[in-house]
């Protein structure tokens, strides 16, 4: 794009161009408002432009303050965001740091625990095989005792009915 020899441009880049036809603008509008003023009239189409555009200045540049407010506020609560994450983050780390120690010695607990209990499950199925053994010994001793104690009681009886025959013969005699 080349501009018109008319303002004095030979070529120039879009947006220089732009920048270029923008100044000569408002030096026309300004130029005219001076000449409004000159004459005396009350207030011209130029004049207006003139106070829209100084109003739209002062628009933008209200606009601008607020903006800037309001991103300061969003950057502050960024700013407390993450410095809260990071603390948050921080104080997780070291909960993790702790609840792996505590599984780490809660393995070597259960480890532990699973050897006593291994010895005890020993312990358990000797002392059920000495208690089986212990019940059959017994169980042949009571069967060893009633044998006797029947045969005992038969000879107490057979003694008493002897004694009692004896005393009779000796009672007739």
């Amino acid at each position: 794009p080349s501009a018109s020899p008319a303002f004095g441009f030979s070529s120039c880049g879009r947006n220089s161009c732009h920048h270029l036809a923008m100044k000569s603008f408002a030096r026309v509008l300004v130029g005219a408002a001076v000449v409004g003023f000159a004459a005396g009239e009350n207030v011209t189409p130029v004049q207006k432009v003139i106070q829209l555009l100084q109003n739209m200045l002062t628009k933008g540049q209200e606009e601008k303050h607020a903006e800037q407010v309001q991103f300061a506020a969003f950057k502050q609560f960024c700013d407390d965001t993450s410095t809260e994450k990071k603390r948050s983050i921080k104080e997780a780390e070291e909960t993790i740091e702790v609840l792996k120690a505590d599984i780490g010695k809660y393995t070597s607990d259960a480890s532990q625990l699973t050897k006593e209990i291994a010895g005890h499950d020993e312990d358990v199925s000797v002392w059920t095989g000495d208690k089986k053994a212990a019940t059959k010994v017994r169980e042949i001793e009571k069967t060893d005792y009633d044998a006797m104690h029947k045969d005992y009681s038969e000879s107490v009886d057979a003694l008493q009915r002897a004694v009692a025959v004896l005393k009779k013969q000796a009672h007739n005699r």
